[in-house]
């Protein structure tokens, strides 16, 4: 903890899918601060930041799209295909990165910071690290990850594999190897007790963190709530996945049906807050902070409680959550009866908008990573003390 008295880094890096930001969305869980190195690269050159009039000095302005912002695939065809501009990218890009980084830990609030990073152990960022983890797959399954989720070809995806530097060089530097076969269960236990290695005593629940089990019904379904009654929040865990399928699936109807599997495989995704009201489970927001953006893409909230104070209720305690996330911005997707509750989203602060109005380019990317056909966006800024913020 020589760096930043009172705090313990861990650098996780690895090759192209062999799972980081599943076990850096785990360390999360933990209650871990993360950071997304790689994001932060792609925001130091966007339109107004340190790095936008670098990048056009030293390539060109024929990057930039008619918006101004510099196109990151022509970049990308540029640098890949130049190791000398990839140098020249990297000279530019990798210093600023250092320094939002250092920004985002001296602001966290949380004892242990994750720093996940494709080049994590080739860089700067390797010195600010007091342990190194490593996310670890066979080829094949790298291969596969590949071809199913991004739709590359076999042999595309074997390129960009064997184009990267060698995995069992990473390995060998690693404190943590964590090896990722696809199982959620079996990858969340390694990193669970890696952190009990990082914070003695640690389990699986945070300090202070406990989560109340629904009420049910002889039928297995959550009891119907009472009138009236408090409402409290708590953060989901791996256990309550079975309770989050079964409450989604029957708040939607069944057009989420859901199987306790399927929870568990978007907690490598997302978080979830769970509303209860006196102990019964009324509702759930599916959240998450990436790239410094709260993105909110699943509500579900029990017809028979009061909308407004349970909605109230479950958005402040995302909102609280994102906080201690650093994120800049809160975007919500509502969707079918939300959508028209307009008195309550200018109660919380929120207005609808569509993503190209957001104006900082890493808020429109998440917002159009995120919208879903039929959704409606809402958004609120949390902070003004943006990272890597125009100059």
């Amino acid at each position: 903890m020589s760096t930043w008295p009172g705090k313990f880094v861990i650098g996780l890096t690895g090759n192209i899918a062999t799972g980081k930001s599943v076990v850096r969305r785990m360390a999360e869980h933990l209650g871990a601060y993360t950071i997304d190195a790689d994001a932060l690269a792609h925001r130091t050159y966007a339109k107004g930041a340190p790095g936008y009039q670098q990048v056009l000095d030293k390539f060109g302005k024929w990057l930039t799209t008619k918006d101004g912002e510099i196109d990151r695939v022509k970049l990308g065809n540029l640098v890949f295909s130049d190791a000398e501009a990839l140098a020249q990218l990297e000279a530019i890009v990798h210093p600023l990165v250092r320094q939002a980084t250092e920004m985002l830990i001296k602001r966290a609030s949380q004892p242990v910071v994750m720093i996940e990073a494709i080049k994590l152990l080739e860089g700067d960022l390797r010195k600010v690290c007091d342990s190194i983890w490593v996310a670890n797959a066979p080829e094949e399954i790298q291969v596969e990850r590949l071809v199913s989720k991004r739709g590359l070809s076999r042999e595309k995806a074997l390129e960009r594999i064997r184009a990267q530097s060698a995995q069992s060089a990473k390995v060998a530097m690693a404190n943590i190897v964590l090896t990722n076969t696809g199982s959620y269960d079996n990858l969340w236990k390694q990193v669970s007790e890696a952190w009990k290695e990082i914070v003695p005593g640690a389990g699986e629940e945070p300090a202070g963190a406990t989560t109340p089990e629904p009420a049910a019904t002889t039928s297995g379904a959550s009891a119907p709530p009472k009138p009236g009654g408090e409402f409290s929040v708590q953060r989901g865990r791996p256990k309550n996945s079975g309770a989050i399928a079964e409450f989604i699936t029957r708040a939607s109807k069944g057009q989420r049906a859901m199987s306790a599997d399927d929870v568990m495989a978007e907690f490598g995704d997302k978080a979830y807050m769970l509303l209860y009201l006196d102990g019964t489970l009324v509702g759930l927001a599916g959240w998450q902070v990436e790239n410094l953006v709260t993105r909110t893409t699943d509500i579900f909230i029990e017809k028979q409680v009061d909308l407004e104070k349970g909605f109230e209720t479950l958005i402040k305690e995302v909102e609280k959550a994102s906080g201690d996330l650093q994120s800049e911005a809160s975007l919500i997707f509502a969707l079918n009866d939300l959508i028209a509750h307009a008195d309550l989203w200018k109660q919380l602060g929120y207005e609808r908008r569509t993503p190209e109005t957001l104006g900082v380019q890493a808020w429109q990317d998440s917002a159009k990573e995120a919208m879903r056909e039929g959704s409606a966006l809402f958004f609120k800024q949390l902070r003004q003390d943006r990272v890597l913020r125009p100059i």
